[in-house]
Parts: structure tokens; C-alpha cells; sequence
């Protein structure tokens, strides 16, 4: 790799007497030294002189832990209730062990990541009141519960970073003043003006408690439906999303995150053009959606009229409520499109299939949006009774759902059940290396269900019970890629596919293994598990577990070094039975988000999708420009770290494929093209991530280039 390949310049020498600071040494990543290296140890100098010329002279010291304690208990800093479920000397030999592992930060951004977002700080912002392992500690106090083994399980595991709880959980747990620990929401909303209401009321209570939420607007009536019989009365779906924008940007958590928000509507809806005009870049004021995200369901039946280049009608789901007897999103389009098509009773209007992609790949150019949810793919891999009707802010939450019914001054008539999302992340690379996987995936289980159980959203019933009812988490995975490139696989080689079979096998397995062991020691499983393809054992009769285990030689050593277990037949058939008979506890249990700042503090890389760029760049607030070197990347391992533009989409699609087969909820898929790449490819890459299984797209992401041809610094955000 040259120089210009990379398109930086050779540092000049630094003479001893002259001291740089954190920002300029880490800045040096962007520079070569004199042998044409890449300086990696300058950004492990700036992480430790981060420490000496910042945090340490903006950290409360105290003279011992119980002053500590006593200070942030007394001053509104601590929960009081979660200390108080310990005796002092657990609670110090807690620290002492998180202490002892002399936990350094991997990166310069880890450590800023770290200290600007996550620690607790004086109320006026200025001062540090707790270090890595002050959280880790607090975090792990109050998902325990009084638990001193799953304490001390939860601090090993999140110090020695291998799993890491979501931002919402390691930010908040342990915090007097602080919102929920909780991701993210999916909310309903139904045909009628009470639903409306209620669901903008719900948007603003969850965004002031700092999660994203995402809204399913497809059972809502079009522009133009009747209103009491009156035509040409509804306004349809776009006010709604202007009142949610607005809403969402109005609350925040404390200002510590800001409110988002993301709508999906189905591909069948008729409003679904204006839907999508919403992103363009020249729509007009009036319905333009600046900061809500979009996504658009579709079924397998508008791919196969866009392969027969054929109309695809659109049906009114007011009409379709009312002949059906259920929500329009309730309804399977692709399963009774012909007879919906046929029934005079069900207004519709037709456009062309093929240009409706055309349309997704045109609106995707210009914004990155909509994510896409393939509806047929994602209900027929489910093993829960009900149907999945949307995603959440970042595509990889997929729960069913149920609507509720409301009374005229919006109390509820009828409950059902939303979503939330309780998320965390395990880093394969570490896992790899655990002295016992099995007890990393157990913790991980065990702490991902603790904030399900602690989690209660009083102000919106329908979470809170869906939550009850569910018990659901989603336990994700990153640095797929850093672990491939510290191994020397190329990223969506035979080997790393044959890597991603075997490692998400023995994870689903283990996943399984644990709900199923809660449920035994509770006596209890989530709610109608005796109607799940669980119980009746149709979910174990889906996999063939001579499947599980890897086959190529790199592949076959590595877990050969490892404590995973690939579960054999024996093993898949010992844990059917014991799923019948005792359940399960949580009804779903993984899901693959983005992982964007935990990733940073982890040291690892994003999800399971390739690196975005070898050294990323990033603005990060007043500071400026930070760059972060790819996990385990040396000067001798560069060429096992090709970025997501150079991999491919086809790549990246095979890797995910591979993986969603083992993963009950969704993955957060997110394309990368070069600037090359016309609407053309991107139709092109949807149309494959359906046909290989795929569950859900998130972001299109193209490579910006100046006019001079050379790579706009860091840019790989969305095109906007």
C-alpha cells in the first residue's frame, strides 16, 4: 500500500523536547513515518495523553470508595436503591476486581467516545466523576439485581470486552438523574384519529426518555378516503409525519441524546409515491421530511410484478380493514393480491412495479433512504404466532406486534402489546478468546434480560406490556471484520463465510440454551410460547446440525483453539426437548444492530460489515477531526482490510445471508457503492438480498469523490 494509495503524507520528525497533544498525536494516523508506516503507536500515545493532560486534571478525586459512594448517593448522582441491595465489602470487591484489570482504552476515539458520552460528569459538565470501570461496575450493580455471581460475571465480561451493553443501558443504569435504558421503541398506529393522537403523545414521552421510535403508518387511510362516509376527506400519511417530526425534534433526553424518529409505510399503500417524494431533494416545503427516517415493506409480490414487468395496485386499507376484519398491515398483500385485486370493494390504483424500484433506487441516491423490510422473508422465518408488520430506527428489530383500541379521550380501551428494544453487543473477536463462551453468552442473556424485567414504560401501556408479555432482547455481534483481518481472512472469503456459519450457529445455540435455563428457574416463559414453532419443535426441525459445524481447515483450527462448542445432533435434539417442555423466556433473543459508539469503546469494528475505511474520520463536536484506526490492523495485515466500497455488496449481502439464518430477529444491513454506482446497481443489489433470504436493508451508503478524483476525507456517511 503506497502513500498515494492511501493519499496521505510522511510525517517530519518529531524531536524528543517537543510534546504534542492528544489531538495532534492521534492526527498522526493520517501520517506516514519515514519508512512509509502507518503510526498506529501514535494513537496509543494520544489515548494516554488524553488521560495525563485532560481527564485526570478534570477528575474528582476522592480519598476511598466509600467517600465516593457516599458523596454521589448524597449529591443525586447514584441510584440509592441499587447500592442498597449490597452489603459495602461486595460492592468494594466489586470495584477491586474491575480495578485490577488494569483496563487501558484501545484508541485515542475510545477514550474521548468514552468520556464525552457515556461517564457521569458534575452537574454543570465541566468535571469527570467516574472512570471505565466506575460504570462497568454500576452498570453491572444494577442489572444484577442483588445477584453478587451475575455482578461480578457482568463486570468480567463488559471489562475484558467481550460483551458491551447498549449506549441507553451503559449510559443510564446506575444514574439517579438519567432515562431509560432502553434502545429504541416500534409503536403502531391505527385507522382513526384517537390512534393518531395517542401515538404522538407516545412519540414525545419515549424521546424524552432518549429512545428512537419508529411508527408504522401503513394502516392509516390514503389521501382522498372517505372520512364517515364522506369523500375525499382524509389527508392521509404525510401530516402525520410532519406532527411526528416535530414532535421528535421538540423532545430530547436531557439533551444527552437527541430525539429520532422513523416511519414505515407498505409498498401497497397508495400514498406510497408521495410517501417517498417526502426525501427528495427538491420537494417542496410543505412535505418534505428533513429528519424523520423512512421505510417501505414489501412483499415477495412486488418483486414478481416488477420480474413480469407488470402494474402493481395499491389498495385502500380502509377498504381493506373493513372487508378483511383486520388491519391493513395485518393482511398478507402477496397472499391475497389477486382476489384484492378483483374485489370492487377494495378501491385501487395502479403503478408500474418496475418503476417503483426505479423510484427506491432514485430517493436511496439522493438521501440513503428508505430502509427496506422484505415482509414475506421476515414472516416466514418467524417462530412467534402473529405477523411482523415494521422495523425500529436502525432495521434489525423484528417483533410481532399487536394493535390497541382506544377511547375517546384516548385512554385505552384495549391494550396491546408494542415493542421495546434491549440491546447489547458481544465482540466476536473477544469471544473468540473466552475461557468459556458458554458462560459469556449466558451473562450476556442473563444481563440483556435484566433490562427487559427492570424496564417498565409507565407512560405508554402498550410497551409496557408488550414488554411483559415478550421478555425480548436482541444480543448482537460486532468486529466480524476486525476479527477476519487479526485472523488474515479476507472478509466474505470461503473461510469468512464458513467462520460466520459456525460462529452464529454456536451462538443461536447457546442464546436457546440460556432463555431455556431462565425458564427453568423461573418457573415461567414469555407469553403464548405453547402457540410457537418452539413448543411444537417446528423451529429445531428447521436446521440440520451437520450444518453447524465449520468445514474449511483455517476455519476447523480456530474453533479448535477456542472454547465455542458446535452443537451436534445430540446436543440440538437434548435442547429441543428441553425447550418443549420447559420454554423459553425470552421470545426473541438476537438481533444485529449497527453499533456505532460502543463499537469505538470496544475497540472494535461496526457490526459485521466490513470497515468503512481503514483509518475512519470523524468530526467529534468542538474537537474537530478524530481519526480511528481499524481494530487489530497492523502495518503487515493492511490488504485483510479491503473497505465496504472495494468488498462489494454482493459480498456483504453473502455475509449477512449466512448469518440471518441463525439471527430470529433482523440485521442491520447497510449497502456500500462507489461513486460509479448508478440506480441500476442499487436496484440490482435489492433484488439480491432478496432472493438470497435477507431480511431488512438499512442505509444505501455511495462513496463521494471531489472533482480532482481523490476521496473526500471520512466521507461515508449518506449522501444528503
Amino acid at each position: 500500500m503506497t502513500t498515494a494509495e492511501l493519499g496521505k503524507s510522511v510525517a517530519e520528525p518529531v524531536r524528543p523536547s517537543e510534546q504534542l497533544d492528544y489531538h495532534a498525536l492521534n492526527a498522526m494516523l493520517n501520517l506516514y513515518d519515514e519508512q512509509g508506516n502507518i503510526q498506529f503507536d501514535k494513537d496509543r500515545e494520544a489515548a494516554n495523553q488524553f488521560f495525563l493532560q485532560h481527564v485526570n486534571q478534570n477528575t474528582v478525586f476522592f480519598h476511598d470508595l466509600q467517600e465516593k459512594l457516599h458523596y454521589l448517593i448524597e449529591n443525586n448522582y447514584y441510584d440509592r436503591e441499587i447500592l442498597d441491595k449490597y452489603d459495602f465489602p461486595f460492592v468494594k470487591s466489586l470495584f477491586q476486581r474491575a480495578y485490577a484489570k488494569k483496563f487501558r482504552f484501545q484508541s485515542f476515539l475510545g477514550a474521548y467516545k468514552y468520556y464525552t458520552s457515556y461517564t457521569l460528569k458534575t452537574f454543570d459538565g465541566r468535571r469527570y466523576l467516574e472512570r471505565f470501570e466506575d460504570r462497568v461496575c454500576m452498570v453491572a450493580l444494577g442489572l444484577a439485581d442483588g445477584d453478587h455471581s451475575l455482578a461480578e460475571n457482568l463486570v468480567d465480561e463488559t471489562i475484558d470486552g467481550r460483551f458491551q451493553p447498549a449506549t441507553p443501558t451503559f449510559l443510564n443504569v446506575g444514574k439517579a438523574q438519567r432515562g431509560e435504558p432502553v434502545s429504541c421503541f416500534l409503536l403502531r398506529i391505527e385507522d382513526n384519529m384517537e390512534s393518531i393522537g395517542r401515538s404522538i403523545n407516545s412519540a414525545l414521552q419515549l424521546s424524552k426518555r432518549g429512545g428512537g421510535v419508529a411508527l408504522l403508518l401503513s394502516n392509516i387511510r390514503e389521501a382522498g378516503a372517505p372520512i364517515k362516509r364522506i369523500e375525499n376527506q382524509s389527508s392521509g400519511v404525510i401530516p402525520v409525519m410532519k406532527l411526528l417530526e416535530d414532535s421528535f425534534s421538540y423532545a430530547n433526553q436531557l439533551g444527552a441524546r437527541q430525539g429520532a424518529g422513523a416511519v414505515y409505510l407498505h409498498a401497497h399503500h397508495p400514498d406510497i409515491l408521495r410517501f417517498l417524494d417526502t426525501k427528495r431533494e427538491n420537494a417542496d416545503e410543505k412535505i418534505r421530511i428533513k429528519t424523520l427516517s423512512l421505510g417501505v415493506v414489501i412483499p415477495d409480490i412486488t418483486f414478481e410484478l416488477a420480474k413480469r414487468d407488470d402494474d402493481m395496485y395499491l389498495f385502500s386499507p380502509y377498504d381493506v380493514e373493513r372487508i378483511y376484519g383486520k388491519p391493513f398491515a395485518d393482511v398478507s398483500i402477496t397472499e391475497h393480491y389477486e382476489e384484492m385485486v378483483e374485489d370492487p370493494r377494495i378501491r385501487k390504483r395502479k403503478i408500474n412495479a418496475r418503476q417503483f424500484f426505479q423510484t427506491i433506487a432514485e430517493i436511496q441516491f439522493e438521501s440513503g433512504y428508505p430502509y427496506i423490510m422484505f415482509e414475506d422473508t421476515v414472516n416466514r422465518s418467524n417462530p412467534i404466532q402473529g405477523r411482523i408488520t415494521h422495523s425500529n430506527l436502525c432495521s434489525e428489530i423484528l417483533q410481532v406486534s399487536t394493535p390497541s383500541v382506544f377511547n375517546a379521550d384516548l385512554s385505552y380501551a384495549e391494550v396491546g402489546d408494542d415493542i421495546s428494544c434491549n440491546l447489547g453487543s458481544l465482540n466476536i473477536a473477544t469471544a473468540m478468546d473466552s475461557e468459556d463462551f458458554s458462560k459469556t453468552i449466558e451473562t450476556a442473556i442473563r444481563g440483556l434480560t435484566a433490562v427487559a424485567d427492570q424496564t417498565s414504560i409507565d407512560s405508554v401501556p402498550s410497551v409496557r406490556q408488550g414488554n411483559n408479555h415478550s421478555h425480548a432482547i436482541g444480543l448482537g455481534q460486532m468486529n466480524l471484520h476486525g476479527f477476519l483481518g487479526r485472523e488474515r481472512i479476507h472478509y466474505g472469503s470461503e473461510e469468512a463465510l464458513d467462520f460466520t456459519n459456525a460462529y452464529f450457529a454456536a451462538v443461536m445455540y447457546e442464546c436457546i440454551k440460556a432463555s431455556n435455563a431462565i425458564a427453568k428457574e423461573r418457573g415461567t416463559t414469555f407469553d403464548n410460547f405453547a402457540n410457537s414453532d418452539y413448543a411444537s419443535g417446528a423451529f429445531f426441525d428447521r436446521y440440520d446440525p451437520a450444518e453447524f459445524a465449520p468445514k474449511t481447515q483455517r476455519v476447523i483450527e480456530l474453533f479448535a483453539n477456542s472454547t465455542i462448542h458446535t452443537p451436534t445432533a445430540e446436543d440440538w435434539a437434548a435442547l429441543r426437548a428441553s425447550v418443549r417442555e420447559h420454554g423459553l423466556y425470552n421470545r426473541n433473543l438476537q438481533a444485529i444492530p449497527p453499533t456505532g459508539s460502543i463499537s469505538y469503546i470496544n475497540n472494535s469494528t461496526s457490526s459485521i460489515h466490513p470497515i468503512a475505511s481503514k483509518i475512519e474520520i470523524r468530526k467529534e463536536g468542538k474537537i474537530g477531526r478524530v481519526y480511528y484506526p481499524a481494530p487489530y490492523m497492523t502495518n503487515e495485515n493492511l490488504d485483510y482490510y479491503a473497505d465496504a466500497y472495494e468488498v462489494g455488496y454482493q459480498k456483504i449481502i453473502d455475509t449477512y445471508a449466512v448469518a440471518t439464518k441463525y439471527v430470529d430477529q433482523g440485521l442491520s444491513l447497510t449497502l456500500f457503492f462507489k461513486d460509479t454506482a448508478t440506480t441500476r446497481d442499487i436496484n440490482r443489489a435489492q433484488i439480491y438480498a432478496w432472493r438470497k433470504g435477507i431480511k431488512t436493508i438499512y442505509y444505501i451508503r455511495l462513496r463521494q469523490t471531489a472533482l480532482t478524483g481523490t476521496e473526500v476525507e471520512g466521507c461515508v456517511s449518506c449522501m444528503l
